[in-house]
Formats: structure tokens, sequence, C-alpha cells
């Protein structure tokens, strides 16, 4: 990619240092890598080039600068920038009928937002109207935004700063096949949450929230049977079950969502990240149609400034055609099938390694201390970031960028990765994992 004049990195560096609060960072022990431009699978500094292995935070998926999305943004500024969410607009009238097209189950409508956290308020706040209810269910390792609703929302320790957050909010266990009390055993995951309900009143609860596949907490998936014995649950007691696929929609799991893995629908789904590949920010939540129906003579007391922002809709009307012309979400599986192969054949060489697992193009790697007693690495929510950042440090030095949090390195490249940037970034992760085969001899890095 041509780039006419180099960026001074000081100034920006300056300026950032100065000028700018990063987010969940003790702002003196930050110093943010410069990017000046990016294309396809790569950033750059100036003239280094640095491979994005996890594209972005796992939502820049169909690749940076794709021509298409970029070309639609720019002929949507020059035809309308902006019209209030009271009119009917072209960009945001089709993108709604495309995401219905594709989503799980028969979803109809959408409400659009412009991220993953407002969509999940809206979908509490829709779930509480349309049920009459007030108690949410969500499991403990989970994240579902940063506003005070989603944080509470969310199981992750980034609430704890936040609390208390607002009511009705209910935690239960995941099911992880690698390490909680359930084990694989469905069953005994199925009546913990039904446990839970009881103990709730079923009568209580508006609805059952979760990631499909968790993300950012710990990449857990659900073993098989999970999610239909979870609707089923819902439909017993009336509780509405909402998917949130803000990581997991868009092809990342080699399905257009999530849920589609397990051939179960959601009465809602909220989603953002990949319906623009992040190119300008969007989010939406998408209900049923007994949902939508309930709203036909009912004020939907939701909405914002900017929802449904035409220059969003055209980026996310360009981006699921490219999807589909690009044939990315049958790319996502075929080649996440490759990567997870590859991720596998590491942990012989690397006894670090205490698990690798993934759907698509989503994949980590669980860190260790002893295969044996599975004792992590780094203590999930602990204190310390330092194997982390470690690694992160490792990668950088090879020109790899992979995100890392405590024990676990997440490889989700693009969609339209190559298989010999697979094998680039692979051989990065292969290379950097010595850090933390040292780590867990000594307990030092060195």
């Amino acid at each position: 990619m041509a780039v006419s004049a180099l960026t001074d990195i000081a100034s920006v560096s300056r300026d950032t240092r100065d000028h700018v609060l990063v987010s969940w960072s003790a702002q003196a022990q930050v110093s943010p890598l410069v990017i000046t431009h990016a294309k396809g699978s790569w950033l750059y500094q100036n003239d280094r080039r640095i491979l994005d292995f996890s594209s972005g935070l796992i939502s820049v998926n169909l690749g940076h600068g794709h021509p298409k999305v970029v070309r639609a943004i720019q002929e949507q500024a020059a035809r309308l920038t902006y019209v209030t969410p009271a009119f009917g607009e072209e960009s945001r009238a089709r993108l709604a009928r495309m995401v219905a097209e594709v989503a799980p189950g028969e979803l109809t409508k959408t409400l659009f937002t412009t991220g993953g956290t407002e969509a999940n308020e809206h979908a509490l706040k829709i779930a509480r109207f349309y049920t009459g209810r007030h108690k949410i269910l969500t499991q403990y390792r989970s994240f579902h935004g940063q506003t005070q609703g989603s944080m509470t929302l969310g199981g992750d320790n980034r609430r704890w700063a936040a609390e208390p957050g607002i009511t009705g909010v209910v935690h239960f266990l995941n099911p992880d096949p690698y390490r909680s009390v359930f084990g694989a055993d469905v069953q005994k995951a199925l009546a913990h949450v039904e446990e839970i309900l009881w103990y709730e009143g079923p009568q209580n609860v508006a609805a059952i929230l979760l990631e499909p596949i968790v993300g950012t907490s710990g990449l857990i998936i659900p073993p098989d049977g999970y999610m239909r014995g979870l609707r089923e649950l819902c439909t017993k007691h009336g509780i509405l079950l909402i998917a949130d696929e803000v990581m997991t929609g868009f092809g990342r799991t080699g399905k257009w969502f999530g849920m589609q893995l397990w051939d179960v629908a959601p009465d809602m789904m909220t989603f953002a990240k990949g319906v623009t590949s992040s190119y300008v920010p969007l989010g939406g939540v998408t209900v049923s149609a007994a949902i939508a129906k309930h709203f036909d003579d009912r004020v939907l007391w939701a909405g914002s400034t900017y929802s449904g922002h035409p220059l969003a809709c055209a980026a996310g009307i360009a981006t699921l055609e490219a999807y589909k012309e690009d044939g990315l979400v049958e790319k996502s599986a075929r080649l996440g099938a490759l990567l997870l192969e590859k991720l596998r054949g590491l942990a012989a060489k690397h006894p670090s390694v205490g698990d690798v697992r993934g759907r698509g193009l989503f994949c980590g790697i669980e860190l260790v201390k002893d295969r044996g007693t599975k004792e992590p690495l780094e203590r999930w929510h602990g204190p310390s970031s330092a194997l982390a950042n470690a690694l992160k440090n490792e990668l950088f030095k090879r020109d790899v960028y992979c995100f890392t949090r405590w024990n676990m390195v997440f490889a989700a490249p693009p969609l339209s990765v190559s298989e010999e940037e697979l094998e680039i970034g692979v051989r990065a992760i292969d290379e950097a994992l010595a850090v933390a085969d040292r780590y867990a001899a000594s307990g030092k890095f060195e």
C-alpha cells in the first residue's frame, strides 16, 4: 500500500501519552504501538509490517481496507451522511433485511446501535418490556460490554470497578469441558442452570443471555447439546434466549453466527464488530417476529441519535456482500480446521500448553503450569498480567500481533487470511511459547 509520507511516530506517541485515555489501562504503564495504515491481514508502522493475527479485537473479519467496503463508505458519504432514525433510509432498511436473511432461526427486525454494549443494553430492556419480568441470567465467564448494564451482565473482572451495577442480574457457571466442575457432562451443566432458576423463581426471569462461544473471557466452547438444552429450558419457562454474537457473528466460527453451530434459534441476537468488519461503528439487536409484533401497539422505549447511521449501514451492506462474494464464511470453516490442527501440533513441543480449542478462525491456547493439575500458568482474574504481556512482546518482536489475556493466547486472524499467513502466525506463536515454557518451569521469563 502506497503511503505519501511517513508518519511522525514520536509526535503521535507524545500526543497519545499527553491527551488520550487508553481503555482498560493504568495510563503510566502503557506505550501503545503506533499504527499508520493497514491492508489485508497486515498492520503497518510506516515501513514496518505486523501480521494482525487477532483481527484487531477479533473484529476485522474481512481484513483491513477491503476495497468494496471503502468504496461503499465513500459513495454513501457523497450521497447522505446522516438522517434521523425516525426517517426511512435505504441503507438502513436494506441492511436490516440482509441481517434477517442470514440470522439463525426466524429473527426478523433489528434495532441498530453504535456497538455491542448498546446492543446488549437494548436487548436487556426489550426482554423486560416483552416479558414483564425483571431478572436476567448470564454466565460468569463472559463479557457483554462496558456500560453500566452490560458491564453487570458480564462476569468478567472488568465489572468489579463499576459495582454495584444494575439490579436483577444473576450469574451461573459455564460448562467448560476443559476445567469446569461439570466437565463435558451436559446434563449436570443444565441441571445447575435449572437449579439457579428455581432459586430465583423462573416466573421472575426475563431472559438468559450468553455468548455462543465465550470470547475474551477464555474462548470456552460449550459441549454439544448444551445450547439445545438451554433452548428447551427457556421455552419451558417462558424465558427468552438471547445470543450475544458480537464476537462470534459474521463468519468468525465458520458459520454466519455461532448459534448455527448447534442449529439453535435464539429469541434475540445482538451483534457488532464483524457486521462492518469494524470499519465504521455499528451494532444491533435482532428480534423474533413475536417480539417485534409486541411493539406494534406499544412504544419501544429504546434508541439513539446514531441508530442505523447511513455511513455505518452502507459499510454493513458492502461487508455482508463481501462475505458472500469472497466465500469467507466457508473459508473460515476450512482454514479454521487447518489452524486448529497446526496449533494442536504445538502441544507436543511445549509443556505449558494445556488445551487448544476453537471453531472456525476463532482459536485459543490455554497455558498451564502442569497438565495434570491444569493449574493456570497465570491465574484468571489475578493481579498479574506479566505472562500475557511477555507473550505479546515476544510476538511483536516477530512482527505478529495476538490478543493475549492472563493464560490465554487468541489466534483469530481475518477470514481473508492466506495459508502462508497462517504459517507465519503459528510459527511466531511456536517461538514465543518458549517464554511460557520457561515460566512454567522456573517462574521466570528468562
